[in-house]
C-alpha cells in the first residue's frame, strides 16, 4: 500500500528559549535573563509530516537520524504520531539541533547545526516508496536527496512540493523539478531581485511554469496560478510560538493536494493550520488537529 505523502528531508531537536526582549550585541541588552527553556521535537519535513498525519493522512519520513538519544527520542515521536519509518537510516553522527531565541511578541530568531553526515545518500532513497506516493515533499536542507527524490517522483507522475527557506546551489534545479513550489518570504525576492513578494512570484514565472505559493508571516500566504494572483489573508490569533508555523503550513497545503482542492480552499485550510500552531509551544508541539483547523476556518466565515 502506498503513502499519501512521503517526506525527503530534516528532523531535528529544537532548544527554544523563551525570552522577554532579544539580546543586542555590545549593547545594554547584550544579557538577556532566559524565562524558559525547553527541548521539542522538530525539523521541517519532520513537523510538516506531522501535520499531516494528525490531519489523517498515510505519511512516510525518509532521512537520516543520530543513534543518540536525541534521535532516539525524535523516532520515538515520530512513530508516536503514526510515521513510517521504515526506510530511515541511522547515523553516528549527532542528532541536528536548532537554538530558537522567542521574545514576548512570539517572533524567533533560529541557529541550527547539520552533520553533513546526516544526508540521505540519493542512491539509496526507495524509488519504489516515492513512486506509490500521492504525493512527495521535500526541503532545501538535503538538496541532492531531495533532488533525486522529485526526479522519481517526476517521472512516475508524483505532485511534488517543497519547503525552499533559503537560496542554495542546488535551489534552482530543485526549483525545476518540483511541481508546486512553497517559499519561504524572503526566497522569491533573492532568486529574482524583486522586492514584493507578489511582484516577485510574477518574475518567477519566468522560472517555474505551475503554481507558486509565498507564505507572508502573520499575513497569510500569495500564490500565483497561471497569470492570476490570489491573497489568503492570515488567522488573527494569540501567538505563543511561531516556531513550526511554515512546515504545519506546507501539511495543511499538502492535505489539499492529496483531496483535490482548489486553490483558494487549500490556501484558506493551510493559513488556519498555520495560525493554529501559533497558539502551541513548540514546532510538533503545534501541530493542530483537523477538529482546530475546522473550528477556526468556520469561526472565521
Amino acid at each position: 500500500m502506498g503513502f499519501d505523502v512521503v517526506g525527503v528531508g530534516a528532523s531535528c531537536i529544537d532548544q527554544v528559549c523563551r525570552l522577554p526582549v532579544f539580546p543586542e550585541a555590545g549593547g545594554p541588552r547584550a544579557k538577556v535573563r532566559m524565562q524558559e527553556q525547553t527541548r521539542t521535537c522538530g525539523g521541517q519535513i519532520a513537523t510538516a509530516l506531522a501535520t499531516c498525519a494528525s490531519l489523517g493522512l498515510h505519511a512516510a519520513y525518509l532521512g537520516v537520524i543520530g543513534e543518540d538519544d536525541d534521535g532516539r527520542r525524535i523516532r520515538g515521536e515520530l512513530e508516536s504520531r503514526g510515521i513510517d519509518l521504515g526506510h530511515v537510516e541511522l547515523s553516528r553522527a549527532a542528532t541536528a539541533t536548532a537554538t530558537i531565541l522567542l521574545d514576548a511578541t512570539g517572533d524567533r530568531i533560529v541557529l541550527w547545526h547539520r552533520d553533513p553526515a546526516l544526508s540521505y545518500p540519493p542512491a539509496r532513497l526507495p524509488a519504489g516508496v516515492i513512486a506509490a506516493s500521492r504525493v512527495l515533499h521535500v526541503d532545501d536542507v538535503d538538496v541532492p536527496a531531495a533532488i533525486e527524490a522529485a526526479r522519481i517522483a517526476q517521472a512516475h507522475g508524483i505532485p511534488v512540493t517543497c519547503d525552499i527557506d533559503h537560496v542554495t546551489p542546488g535551489t534552482r534545479e530543485l526549483l525545476q523539478l518540483v511541481s508546486h513550489p512553497v517559499f519561504a518570504e524572503t526566497v522569491p525576492s533573492q532568486l529574482t531581485g524583486v522586492t514584493d513578494p507578489a511582484h516577485a512570484l510574477r518574475a518567477l514565472r519566468r522560472m517555474h511554469p505551475g503554481r507558486l505559493v509565498v507564505t507572508v508571516g502573520e499575513r497569510g500566504a500569495i500564490a500565483l496560478e497561471g497569470d492570476t494572483l490570489l491573497a489568503a489573508p492570515g488567522f488573527p490569533v494569540t501567538v505563543v510560538d511561531s516556531t513550526g508555523a511554515g512546515d504545519v503550513f506546507r501539511g495543511g497545503y499538502i492535505y489539499g493536494i492529496v483531496h483535490g482542492w482548489s486553490l483558494e480552499r487549500q490556501l484558506w485550510f493551510a493559513n488556519a493550520a498555520a495560525a493554529v500552531s501559533c497558539t502551541k509551544a513548540g514546532a510538533m508541539g503545534g501541530v493542530p488537529t483537523l477538529a482546530e483547523v475546522e473550528d477556526l476556518l468556520a469561526r472565521r466565515s
